[in-house]
C-alpha cells in the first residue's frame, strides 16, 4: 500500500480527478504490475496496472489488487473499475480511502457480493491525505477554497497611497506562482481585475515564461459585474477566463463546481476575501507576512461581521510541518478555519456579500 502511495502521488494534483495508485500481486505475493491514474481522461490506477500486466501476456487471476481508492463503479470518460477488477480475476482487494463521490463509490460492496475478499482502511489517514482536498470538494458540491494574501505585520496590504510593489520578497512572490501552479482556478473580483490588470498565469521568478508550470495553466476567474476591457491582460488567451457576473460567492463556486473545478485559488483582495469569509466559503488561508510596517492603509480583508473579540473568526495551523516556513525575508503562514463550538455566536450576517471589489490591491504581492 505504501507503494500505491507513492505511485499515487505521481498524479497531477489538480484536475476533476483524485489521484490513485494501484498494485497487483499473485497468488504468492510476488509484484505483478502497478499503475497510477494521470488526469482526467486518462486510465484509472487499476486499469493502468491491468493494462500493463496484459501487454505482458500475463494473468491477474486469484491475485490481490492493493489500490488506494475504492474502485469507481460508474462508467465516464473511462470504464468501471471494479468491473475490470472482477473481470480479471481478482480474489482480493486491499483499498486504503473510501470514495465520497455518491456516483463513483459502492465499489467496495460490488466487489464483496461478487465474492472477493476486500479489506477497507489499510493506511487511510495517508490516502485521505493525498486526496484532501478533492474529497472535500466532492463532498460539499463545490470547490476547495484557498484565500492567499500578503501583508505587512500590522495587517496591511498596500500603504496609504495605494501602492504596494513589493509588500514581500522575491522569493516570497515566486512561492505564489507554486501555490497557483497547485489550484485548478484563480479568482479575483472584477474591482483588482480593473485596477491592477493582473494576468494570474502561473510564471517564472524573473516574470516570464510559465514558471516550471507542466499542465495547463490554472482557469483564470473573474467574479463582478462590471465589464473587463478588450486590452485587459486577461484576455491575453495564455488560458482560458470565466468571467461570472455574480457578487454572490455561492453562485460563482456553484458556476466552477459545475465545470469540475475542485480547487480555488482566492487572489481578489480585501473585499472578495470578506464576501467568502463571511459566507463561510474559505478553507484555508495563506499568509504571507513581510517583516515591514505601514501604520495605515488597506488592511488585508474587509468586515467580516466581527464585533467583538468573542465573534473572531479563529483559525488553526494547518497539519503538517509546513504550517508556518520563512520564505525568503518573509513568513509564510497556513491555517484552515477553526469549527465553531456548538452554540457559539457567529458573525452577524446582516451585511450582504459583495464580490465585487473597490479597493486598489496588487495582484501578485
Amino acid at each position: 500500500m505504501r507503494r500505491a502511495l507513492q505511485l499515487a502521488a505521481r498524479g497531477p494534483a489538480t484536475g476533476p480527478n483524485p489521484r490513485v495508485g494501484c498494485v497487483l500481486l499473485a497468488p504468492d505475493g510476488h509484484l505483478l504490475a502497478e499503475g497510477h491514474h494521470r488526469g482526467a481522461g486518462t486510465a484509472h490506477a487499476e486499469a493502468a496496472a491491468l493494462a500493463e500486466l496484459a501487454a505482458r501476456g500475463a494473468s491477474a487471476a486469484g491475485g490481490t489488487a492493493v489500490v488506494t481508492l475504492e474502485p469507481c463503479t460508474h462508467t465516464g470518460r473511462t470504464g468501471p473499475c471494479a468491473q475490470a477488477l472482477l473481470a480479471a480475476g481478482l480474489a482480493r482487494v486491499v483499498i486504503a480511502d473510501t470514495d465520497p463521490n455518491p456516483a463513483a463509490a459502492g465499489g467496495a460492496d460490488l466487489l464483496r457480493r461478487a465474492g472477493v475478499d476486500v479489506e477497507v482502511g489499510l493506511l487511510a489517514e495517508a490516502a485521505h491525505a493525498l486526496n484532501e482536498r478533492w474529497a472535500a470538494a466532492v463532498a460539499r458540491g463545490r470547490p476547495w477554497v484557498t484565500w492567499k494574501f500578503a501583508a505587512t505585520l500590522d495587517g496591511r496590504s498596500a500603504a496609504a497611497d495605494g501602492t504596494s510593489r513589493w509588500i514581500t520578497s522575491a522569493p516570497a512572490r515566486a512561492d505564489v506562482h507554486r501555490l497557483r501552479a497547485g489550484h485548478d482556478a484563480v479568482l479575483v473580483g472584477t474591482g483588482t481585475a480593473l485596477a491592477d490588470d493582473p494576468a494570474l498565469t502561473v510564471r517564472a521568478p524573473d516574470g516570464t515564461g510559465e514558471g516550471g508550470q507542466t499542465g495547463p495553466q490554472p482557469l483564470r476567474v473573474v467574479a463582478g459585474l462590471r465589464e473587463l476591457p478588450a486590452g485587459a491582460r486577461l484576455r491575453d488567451g495564455r488560458a482560458e477566463l470565466v468571467h461570472v457576473r455574480t457578487r454572490d460567492p455561492q453562485q460563482v463556486l456553484a458556476v466552477l463546481a459545475a465545470r469540475e473545478v475542485r480547487t480555488v485559488l482566492l487572489e481578489g483582495g480585501p473585499a472578495l476575501a470578506a464576501a467568502f469569509a463571511r459566507a463561510g466559503l474559505v478553507d484555508e488561508v495563506v499568509a504571507y507576512l513581510a517583516p515591514a510596517l505601514l501604520g495605515a492603509g488597506p488592511a488585508a480583508v474587509a468586515d467580516v461581521g466581527v464585533s467583538s473579540i468573542a465573534d473572531a473568526l479563529r483559525l488553526d495551523l494547518a497539519p503538517g510541518p509546513d504550517a508556518v516556513v520563512r520564505v525568503g525575508e518573509d513568513v509564510r503562514v497556513t491555517a484552515r478555519p477553526r469549527a465553531r463550538p456548538a452554540g457559539e455566536r457567529a458573525p452577524d450576517p446582516s451585511h450582504p456579500p459583495v464580490v465585487e471589489e473597490v479597493a486598489r490591491v496588487h495582484r501578485d504581492r
